[in-house]
């Protein structure tokens, strides 16, 4: 699965001696997790423990003057850190990523909405919760296709959580990230099936000249007016083919 040859074991042993202690630090000191900037450095950091470049095309996630719902694609437990990286954004995950080896501790500390995909019973309490940090003029980051996906094609995006956006009145910021080994399209960091979160974090341990790419478009503002639903559909839909345009260009 990777592209070319795995990196020397003894740089393997330094990337997990280096990532312990980046999970240490943040376990140790609760000032690692107590500002949005500290959460960037710390992901960054946990970025660069696996020497993964991060390529964010300086763009910001959010919205000047507001609060924004990021949608993304999903590929990898690393699309999680790498969007900490790149802005401070509250997350919504899955309640297993709370279970997670680097990235559950991480996701715990910083108010992390995890909800259960599973339950339809639950999803109007989360939603209202994403309401609610929209409009108080946080950035939430959402993987709306529920589950990550290799291909390009990937999986529809769902629509509950962008009535959080309509409700709240903020605009959406479609992201596209996608993984690269030595300029070249990799599938290597990619999290699918029932594989388990170690033999993922080995595979990316080993690999050499990754790169995770996350690149925002332009801001999709919430319109009013319709029937309801009707804004929340059209939003998911142009979501996607803003995100599945950056990955056209990306396979092209």
């Amino acid at each position: 699965m990777p592209i070319g040859p795995p990196v020397r074991p003894a740089v393997t042993a330094r990337r997990y001696t280096d990532l312990t202690r980046v999970i240490a630090g943040a376990a140790a000191s609760p000032r690692a997790t107590a500002t949005p900037e500290a959460v960037r450095l710390r992901a960054r950091r946990l970025l660069t423990a696996l020497d993964v470049h991060l390529d964010d095309g300086g763009t910001p996630l959010g919205a000047p003057g507001s609060g924004a719902l990021v949608v993304a694609d999903h590929i990898s437990w690393l699309d999680v850190v790498a969007l900490l990286a790149c802005d401070a954004v509250t997350l919504v995950a899955k309640r297993e990523v709370a279970r997670w080896p680097v990235v559950g501790p991480l996701a715990r500390r910083i108010e992390t909405c995890f909800i259960d995909r599973g339950s339809l019973r639950a999803l109007p309490q989360a939603v209202g919760r994403v309401r609610e940090f929209l409009a108080a003029g946080r950035t939430v980051a959402v993987f709306p296709q529920a589950t990550t996906w290799c291909s390009a094609a990937g999986g529809t995006f769902r629509r509950a959580m962008f009535q959080a956006a309509v409700d709240a009145r903020v605009p959406v910021r479609p992201v596209t990230i996608d993984y690269l080994q030595d300029g070249r399209p990799s599938p290597v960091a990619g999290f699918l099936g029932d594989e388990g979160f170690l033999p993922s974090l080995h595979r990316v341990a080993r690999a050499g000249g990754l790169t995770v790419r996350v690149r925002a478009h332009g801001l999709l503002p919430p319109r009013h007016g319709g029937a309801y639903g009707e804004d929340r559909r059209a939003l998911a839909a142009a979501a996607q083919r803003s995100v599945s345009q950056g990955q056209s260009s990306r396979h092209g």
